[in-house]
């Protein structure tokens, strides 16, 4: 009996590649720690300019309660924004694929509204908004908005011309060809624009508090930042982090759950 056949050894191999599977995540952080602390070793970089791991993590251990406390504005403008952005996405991508008017006027507004750096747009959203979470979803949904909706077009506007065709023979409407074909075919692509805004979503919620918050963890970055405190500098950055690794991962697994036709072809290796 050859190995590729012996249960054994598959269950083994199997048992091997969920242990690798699940310890991976501690084998990255241990290898990324390790590399922070050989850097400082090896630099000797004062402490104000790369404070060590230990005193980060003593920094998230004596100041948890003060970083949750900003965490929670960042992560409640960061999810709002990536839903509220989505869904002026897909508002925006419907009839685009639909209409050309639309589509010929519409498309270069998209592309100027992206040549306008992040940064210009927060201090007008702050003034038009406020201080408060508006400002900041507002600055999360624009950052968000164009990836999905540029996706989920192009989705639209790729679906398979013999299923439209077999459709139209049928006597579909416009209406069903949307709903029937048109949608289910784009869902994969604009499964891919959402997690593309999922990674990106918490950059515009801490763009929004810089420029103009009294909340979050981007208001305790920029006030640590400006006395010196790099330590709790980098305990915001690490929470950020683990944040949106943590969103990333939820909305794949929801995504992959949703779209059960849509099977990764790319297999583990052996």
């Amino acid at each position: 009996m050859s190995m590729q056949n012996n249960p054994h050894t598959n269950k083994k191999a199997l048992s091997e590649q969920r242990w690798l599977i699940l310890a991976r995540p501690l084998i990255i952080i241990i290898a990324l720690i390790a590399t922070w602390q050989l850097l400082v070793i090896v630099t000797g970089a004062p402490k104000y300019m790369l404070p060590p791991p230990a005193d980060v993590w003593h920094t998230l251990i004596a100041r948890h309660a003060v970083l949750l406390d900003h965490a929670k504005y960042t992560i409640a403008e960061t999810v709002i924004g990536l839903f509220a952005g989505a869904a002026l996405g897909t508002l925006a991508a419907i009839p685009m694929a639909l209409f050309s008017p639309v589509r010929f006027w519409l498309m270069p507004i998209l592309l100027v509204s992206q040549a306008i750096p992040f940064f210009a747009l927060a201090p007008l959203l702050v003034l038009w908004l406020g201080f408060g979470l508006a400002s900041k979803i507002a600055m999360a949904a624009l950052i968000i908005f164009f990836p999905v909706t540029v996706a989920f077009f192009d989705g639209l506007s790729r679906t398979e011309t013999g299923w439209l065709d077999l459709a139209r023979t049928m006597g579909a409407s416009r209406w069903r060809l949307l709903t029937h074909i048109r949608l289910p075919a784009a869902l994969p692509a604009f499964a891919s624009g959402f997690r593309v805004a999922t990674a990106v979503a918490p950059i515009g919620a801490v763009i929004g508090e810089w420029v103009g918050s009294s909340h979050g963890l981007g208001y305790l970055m920029l006030h640590a930042n400006a006395r010196v405190q790099i330590d709790m500098v980098f305990a915001c950055l690490l929470i950020l982090c683990a944040f949106s690794i943590t969103q990333y991962f939820i909305v794949d697994r929801i995504l992959r759950a949703a779209l059960p036709w849509q099977p990764d072809s790319l297999k583990p290796a052996q």
